[in-house]
């Protein structure tokens, strides 16, 4: 063979390995490039989406809530709380009515009561229990833009009054009458009261003699959160600073101030310590390995650290344009962080989000002043 055929057959052969090695570069970069494809699209819906939302214009009191309460009905819907996953992969939406049901299960709740949802954000879960048990819900909010967006949706799902009632009302100074309402819930809303023990008082006094109130309390576990530990103080106050908490109690401190307000405490328990399949925190963590399809894959994808990048972008260029509110990004940040915070709490087993508690208000003034003293 000539030294010009030998080459020739050397060139061919190199070629060949080079297109061999694209092909599985290619083959191995493929999935990301899908995902990060994916991933855009989503974050293009969602310019698209946000650029329905009209801008308002904020006091400082409102801003945390007004700024927030968007990004919660991105991710989480209209039920503004965590949840169990005890059958594994399954909708959020669906898990989340779930989490509902059991604390109306809990409660005892019939067609004939009269119930309260305190903090009732935009009327998800409040909606969803009138509408499983049968009853009216009346939801008390103190933020004018939930409300409105409550009452919006509402509406257009045609919800009437007979069903849910969303009222204005600080729940540290409840608008009823005393021994108003059969039972009183909570989903994880005291913990931005500035006294626990005042803020069930409150309940307390509006309940009837023998009804119950039950709550989903965000808690720093007393036998593994360690306050001399730094690691779990910055923990804490990440969680506290992206989502606009004072503080975040014990769960020893929830259930002394259960006590203090003068209920007979039923039940007292970790529901996130169950061995579920699906860890309830993965939404957080931004792990796409639990996601449950494309409207949760979407969900997850922006906590990952592509999505959180992308997401910025985006957020920033719509406070330019003046569709995102101005401090949107900053908010967005906040609560990323916070969202990292109570991925690692929850995995570590130092916090929960679904502490439950269950409150027997006694029947007799006699009984009361029993358990008071």
């Amino acid at each position: 063979m000539s030294s010009a055929s030998k080459g020739d057959a050397n060139d061919s052969e190199g070629r060949e390995r080079r297109r061999e090695d694209y092909d599985k570069l290619a083959n191995e970069y493929a999935l990301p490039r899908r995902l990060l494809f994916l991933l855009l699209l989503l974050l293009l819906l969602l310019l698209c989406h946000r650029a329905s939302i009209p801008c308002s214009p904020l006091t400082p009191s409102s801003s945390f809530y007004d700024n927030s309460t968007d990004f919660y009905l991105e991710g989480w819907g209209q039920s503004f709380h965590f949840c169990r996953y005890p059958r594994g992969r399954e909708p959020m939406p669906q898990a989340m009515a779930r989490h509902e049901h059991y604390m109306a299960h809990r409660l005892n709740l019939a067609p004939s009561m009269a119930v309260l949802d305190v903090g009732c954000g935009i009327g998800g879960p409040a909606k969803e229990i009138a509408t499983f048990v049968g009853c009216k819900v009346v939801g008390l909010n103190n933020n004018d833009y939930q409300l409105e967006k409550g009452r919006e949706i509402a509406q257009k799902e045609g919800v009437g009054g007979d069903v849910l009632e969303l009222v204005k009302g600080d729940f540290m100074k409840l608008p009823f009458p005393d021994n108003t309402f059969d039972a009183v819930y909570v989903m994880e809303a005291t913990v931005h009261a500035p006294s626990l023990a005042s803020a069930y008082a409150e309940i307390f006094r509006v309940l009837k003699p023998g009804g119950r109130f039950g709550v989903y309390e965000w808690v720093m576990m007393a036998d593994t959160f360690d306050p001399s530990n730094p690691r779990h103080i910055a923990l804490r106050h990440g969680m506290e600073r992206g989502n606009g908490i004072a503080c975040i109690r014990t769960s020893a401190e929830a259930q002394d101030a259960m006590g203090k307000a003068g209920f007979v405490i039923e039940a007292a328990e970790d529901l996130a310590d169950h061995k579920d399949p699906l860890p309830w925190w993965y939404f957080c963590a931004g792990d796409t390995e639990y996601a449950q399809g494309w409207a949760d894959w979407g969900r997850v994808a922006r906590m990952t650290s592509v999505g959180r990048v992308v997401l910025d972008l985006v957020i920033r260029g719509l406070e330019v344009v003046r569709v995102a509110r101005k401090g949107t990004a900053k908010m967005a940040k906040e609560m990323i962080h916070g969202g990292d915070c109570i991925a690692e709490a929850g995995r570590n087993k130092l916090f929960t989000p679904m502490f439950l508690m269950i409150g027997l208000k006694p029947n007799h003034d006699a009984d009361f002043r029993e358990v008071r003293g």
